[in-house]
């Protein structure tokens, strides 16, 4: 295995002022590894996968100890610690990971990748080609399999055979969970929070929108910016705008903002905002500083890819490879992932345990309700095999 905690190699040529993580930037915590060449489930290749990971606490003398954490679409490997060089915010799960924590690191070996084609380290659009060049537009397209493929060569060079628990939300829940059905003997637990078994419909019409935000952003250039000084930030805006209302609840938004303008301004003839409008253009300019747009079209795609029967005979015939230990949480507020999603889950998975998260955020609450989503991973990576289900 060749680690190192400096960047692979120096990228050439001018760069946008994006949000991706660049080789030769500041590394932060991240660890890298080079996992080799990597044939796609869609029939790309990439020839030479650079993985960015972080750990915290140490592996024990059985490897019996790992935790893999599955990040979201704009998460990354920095689950816990501050912001400071190479990490423009703070561990997205902060408080979750550390001594006496959820995932105790005097007992546990905790790990979190960036995912491949994500913007943060790993091999992905903005990364340097073999030619010295970002790949932009060349780069190909990936599936959660082929993420979890990834993931499972970084374990192998990590030596850890077997994990003790995988565990994720959202499109980390995807991964989880493709682990469980490929990986069946490599997987403890599977921990499966506010996610699918395959992306739904009006999951996809959702993104739709989104991936048309940024295609027809005069500046994404078929996806070439990196060496143009300037990249899609208006495109990506608008579709962090459109993704962050199915993040939220109807009830939520209507209580937090209702029809109020935003301070002085007039909405009403004016040219002036209502103050949820200033809420969505707050987070448009924050994912336009931290992520890049390619990553977000390759993420999202893979996103809607997400199906665990493909190829397998259908969902209810995949699920059934699981044999480890399956815990599946909704939001009962979620109207991305509704729990009817997480129930489907469940029921195809007869030791399969669901349990609910109360929370008026919606999809962002297993981001949120840390209390809530804290005491179900603690109970699912504590509990032994046989005792009572998660209530």
């Amino acid at each position: 295995m060749t680690t190192t905690s400096s960047t692979p190699r120096l990228s050439s040529g001018a760069w946008p002022s994006a949000g991706a993580w660049r080789e030769g930037d500041p590394v932060g915590d991240r660890r890298f590894v080079s996992v080799g060449p990597v044939e796609l489930e869609a029939g790309g290749r990439l020839p030479d996968v650079t993985v960015a990971y972080e750990t915290w606490g140490t592996l024990n003398e059985a490897r019996d100890n790992a935790i893999l954490v599955e990040h979201a679409l704009t998460g990354d490997s920095h689950v816990s610690g501050p912001a400071g060089p190479g990490h423009a915010t703070p561990g997205w799960w902060d408080g979750l990971i550390g001594p006496g924590c959820t995932f105790d690191t005097d007992r546990h070996f905790v790990v979190a990748a960036n995912v491949l084609g994500g913007c943060q380290g790993t091999t992905g659009p903005a990364s340097t080609a073999p030619d010295g060049r970002p790949w932009g537009s060349r780069f190909p397209f990936v599936t959660i399999r082929d993420q979890v493929a990834v993931e499972a060569r970084l374990a192998e060079l990590l030596g850890i055979e077997r994990w003790n628990a995988v565990l994720g939300g959202s499109m980390g829940g995807m991964r989880s969970l493709e682990w469980a059905v490929t990986h069946p003997e490599r997987v403890e637990t599977a921990i499966v929070l506010a996610s699918t078994a395959y992306a739904t419909a009006e999951q996809i019409a959702w993104c739709q929108p989104q991936l048309l935000a940024i295609r027809s952003d005069p500046a994404f250039h078929g996806g070439d910016y990196y060496e143009r000084g300037a990249g899609p930030e208006q495109g990506l805006g608008i579709a962090r705008r459109i993704a962050h209302v199915t993040y939220r609840s109807e009830l939520e938004l209507h209580e937090r903002f209702g029809r109020l303008p935003q301070g002085a301004e007039q909405p009403v003839g004016g040219g002036g905002r209502y103050a949820v409008e200033s809420y969505l253009d707050h987070h448009a300019g924050k994912i336009a500083a931290r992520f890049d747009a390619n990553s977000y079209l390759v993420l999202t795609e893979a996103m809607n890819s997400h199906d665990i029967g493909r190829d397998r005979g259908g969902v209810a015939a995949a699920l059934r490879r699981v044999t480890g230990r399956l815990v599946v949480a909704s939001v009962d507020s979620d109207r991305l992932y509704p729990p009817r999603l997480s129930e489907e889950i469940a029921a195809a998975v007869p030791h399969a345990e669901h349990v609910s998260i109360t929370s008026p955020y919606g999809h962002d609450g297993f981001l949120i309700e840390t209390e809530q989503v804290g005491a179900i991973l603690r109970q699912a990576v504590a509990r032994p095999a046989g005792a009572e289900e998660i209530r």
